[in-house]
């Protein structure tokens, strides 16, 4: 049974002084290819979860090699509050999250514009904490008139599928312009602990799938994360 929320769940590893870090399972990349390897992506949650992360991200989307019946499953298995990454455009895919019993949802600006705030009050009303994504200072002011508890800088362009070549600046540029009542995430182009140390002095938490996918040893990186 999972007793916090996502944004609670950042608070209190922030309170045990342990990196908040959202740890994404993502199967593919469009710049760097095949991510899972064959592996079995309950394997890597539990690693996730046995190094103390806040939470857990899995991307649905076709584009980056996600199915919505693995992200059941890992809703069903994890006891740690789980994202959904998606490109959300309707109501249905809201109502359906809600139903696979996640944690939170990632509603991204630059794809609903003026329906965010809609989609976050409907989000909300289902039960689900909103993770709203911003890439520029335009889609911050907006981000802030809505009642998001959490919103995300990602540092790349997801309407680029993220093959532009991103980096923690962006988040420290944006960081300023976020309201202070929310749980501000640094997402994407966070490869290193000195990357993740920069996120975290301006962000509450980051959101990291690639380096812990890319790794040799995704344990051993994961933890000196959680723990740097």
């Amino acid at each position: 049974m999972i007793v916090f929320g996502l944004s609670d769940a950042i608070k209190l590893r922030k309170k045990e002084r342990r990196n908040p870090i959202i740890a994404e399972i993502k199967v593919y990349s469009p710049k760097y290819g095949d991510l899972l390897r064959g592996r079995d992506p309950l394997n890597i949650l539990k690693i996730y979860e046995k190094c103390g992360v806040a939470g857990i991200s899995y991307i649905t989307a076709k584009e980056f090699g996600g199915d919505i019946s693995t992200f059941k499953t890992i809703c069903r298995e994890s006891n740690l509050p789980v994202l959904r990454k998606d490109f959300i455009t309707s109501r249905n895919e809201i109502e359906k999250t809600a139903e696979l019993e996640a944690s939170a949802i990632l509603l991204i600006i630059r794809i609903l514009k003026d329906k965010t705030s809609e989609f976050v009050d409907y989000a909300l009303d289902h039960g689900l904490e909103t993770l709203v994504e911003v890439h520029t200072k335009t889609d911050v002011k907006i981000a802030n008139e809505t009642k998001t508890p959490m919103i995300g800088i990602n540092n790349k362009d997801i309407l680029k599928l993220e093959m532009d070549a991103g980096n923690i600046e962006l988040t420290e540029k944006l960081c300023r312009f976020v309201r202070d009542d929310v749980v501000k995430i640094s997402e994407s182009g966070i490869m290193s602990i000195k990357d993740l140390k920069r996120a975290l002095k301006c962000a509450d938490a980051a959101l990291i799938g690639t380096a812990f996918m890319l790794a040799k040893d995704t344990e051993k990186i994961v933890e000196a994360f959680v723990e740097g």
